[in-house]
């Protein structure tokens, strides 16, 4: 399996490879080069395997350049950390089915991903005795993510954007407290986009990403959205019991990174009726979806922090194909955005993405009347983010049809937010109820790429 350049603008590489380039060197994402078609006998022989044996045989269809043993064991090294044997379970609540993803060491989904990618991360310089300074950024849970993902591992440093007081305290603190000598802080004066921006700029930057080995951990590495990708295959194993029924998912979303991985499930031949995009009030996706609308907007501080997001960096993935695998139009659309804010589309390309996605945007009001109704009626809480995805799954809804809901996060992650919908805040984990007690490490600066820079240099290994 190769990977090339939603740009074009690269020689087609091994996975290894893509997993180490992160961002392509022409700027673009990368991708396969074509998608392994999985058939209705395929789904069954799969039906009954554990999360760790799925992923391996989704994984290496993808990996085929990592020995299988060696990629069977980093597997079950990733997930070993997580506290469900299940690792993603999957439970019916009031009509719909709600997968749980935060199982994880740091309580989000983001662990699925990341668990795995530092541990490839590790094997893969490991062999080559090289060494990483990865740089990302973050609207909440991919930070501490990473940064769980990667601690005290040889031959790594990490370099974490969040934007400073606009994440949960306890996002804030997962990141900030956690003491290895290779975890670096920078709590960034601005927004997440203007975090992401950083990030970007820096790894066009192609003499400084090489001369410093910058990697990525950002769902812009395609690591990590084929990671997310299992959880689709397993869901659906697990709510259809050997049918061929097609389900719908329901995916809380700001980066596009998690409902993009349901997309690649999607071409894969998952029977997938449609994807629900589920956006907050910084709703660029669902504008565009419904109308074809994809233009910047103020970024809109909500109770769902991590979908505070205007410039959703995944979505170049969907585009390539929305704009029949052009990397001409990519790179003249992209162009274009830089100048405008805006991308445009056609009737026919709205028409075709209307076919794959069904979005709504849901108000922080109605997110928390989710919250407080889900638990009246059944006891259970969900995080604001998930309740964006549950909110927009039950208006979605129609008569017969199986809904999944991606449960991003612990709810623990935004008592805040919780407590304003239910009256009182949800058990607080242990491992999440200890952080208020440690020390905490971070560097504050204003959002500036040169300072981001400078800091790097300083810090890198």
């Amino acid at each position: 399996m190769k990977y090339i350049s939603t740009r074009g603008g690269i020689t087609p590489v091994k996975f290894r490879d893509a997993v180490m380039m992160g961002l392509a060197t022409d700027g673009g994402l990368l991708l396969p080069e074509t998608f392994p078609l999985i058939t209705n006998e395929t789904l069954k022989s799969w039906q009954n395997l554990s999360y760790q044996e799925l992923a391996f045989e989704i994984i290496s269809l993808f990996a085929d350049d990592i020995p299988p043993n060696d990629l069977k064991r980093l597997i079950n090294a990733s997930y070993s950390t997580f506290e469900n044997p299940e690792i993603t379970p999957i439970i019916r609540k009031n009509g719909v089915y709600i997968l749980e993803l935060f199982h994880g060491p740091t309580f989000a989904f983001k662990d699925v991903a990341l668990q795995l990618l530092g541990n490839l991360f590790s094997y893969l310089l490991k062999e080559s005795g090289e060494k990483m300074n990865i740089l990302g950024a973050t609207s909440g849970d991919t930070g501490s993510a990473a940064i769980y993902g990667v601690r005290g591992k040889a031959n790594i440093n990490i370099f974490i954007l969040h934007p400073h007081g606009k994440t949960s305290k306890i996002q804030e603190l997962q990141m900030t407290t956690v003491p290895d000598s290779n975890v670096f802080n920078i709590a960034a004066e601005g927004t997440f986009d203007h975090c992401q921006n950083i990030v970007k700029k820096l790894f066009g930057d192609i003499p400084f990403k090489k001369k410093y080995s910058l990697g990525a951990v950002n769902s812009i590495n395609w690591a990590r959205v084929l990671a997310q990708v299992v959880y689709y295959f397993y869901a659906w194993l697990k709510v259809t019991k050997e049918s061929s029924k097609e389900i719908l998912f329901s995916v809380p979303t700001g980066n596009f990174g998690d409902i993009f991985a349901g997309y690649v499930a999607k071409r894969m031949g998952l029977p997938i009726k449609k994807l629900i995009l589920a956006t907050n009030e910084n709703n660029i996706l669902t504008r565009m979806v419904n109308s074809g609308d994809y233009s910047i907007g103020k970024v809109v501080s909500t109770i769902s922090p991590s979908m505070d997001i205007q410039v959703a960096s995944n979505f170049e993935r969907y585009l390539y194909y929305l704009f029949g695998e052009s990397p001409e139009k990519i790179k003249a659309a992209f162009d274009n955005f830089g100048k405008t804010g805006k991308l445009e589309f056609s009737e026919a390309e709205l028409a075709q993405v209307q076919k794959d996605f069904l979005s709504l945007s849901v108000t922080q009001s109605e997110t928390r009347k989710t919250i407080a109704l889900f638990y009246k009626e059944t006891g259970y809480i969900l995080d604001p983010h998930t309740a964006v995805g549950v909110n927009a799954a039950i208006k979605a809804k129609q008569d017969g049809e199986d809904i999944i809901c991606l449960a991003t996060a612990h709810p623990a992650k935004f008592g805040d937010a919780v407590k304003q919908a239910i009256g009182r805040e949800p058990d607080i984990p242990a491992q999440l109820k200890k952080l208020e007690s440690l020390p905490q490490r971070s560097e504050k600066m204003a959002a500036d790429p040169e300072k981001v820079r400078a800091y790097i240099e300083k810090h890198a290994i």
